[in-house]
C-alpha cells in the first residue's frame, strides 16, 4: 500500500469517526485542526484505524503520535512488517 492509498483510506476513517465529509488529513494534521477531536474521539479514532488496517498500536505509539504523518509512518511500518 502506498502512502497515498493509505491517506485515501485514512480520510474515510476520519470522516466516519468525526461525521464530517469535508475532512482531508495530511502529514501535518493534528487534533487542533479538527473541531471534535478530543481525548474520547482520539480513542475512537485509534480503534477505527486499527480495525481499518488490521493492526494494533502499542500504548507508547499512541502517546508518541504528534500528527497524522506519524500515525501513517507507524501504520506503514506495521503493514510492511505484517
Amino acid at each position: 500500500m502506498t502512502r497515498e492509498e493509505l491517506y485515501d483510506n485514512l480520510n474515510e476513517v476520519f470522516r466516519d469517526v468525526f461525521d464530517d465529509e469535508s475532512i482531508t488529513v495530511n502529514d501535518e494534521t493534528t487534533a487542533d485542526d479538527i473541531e471534535d477531536w478530543d481525548s474520547l474521539e482520539h480513542i475512537n479514532l485509534v480503534a477505527a484505524v486499527e480495525q481499518e488496517f488490521g493492526i494494533r498500536f502499542s500504548m507508547g505509539q499512541v502517546q508518541s503520535m504528534k500528527n497524522v504523518g506519524e500515525m501513517v509512518d507507524i501504520i506503514l511500518s506495521q503493514i510492511q512488517d505484517g
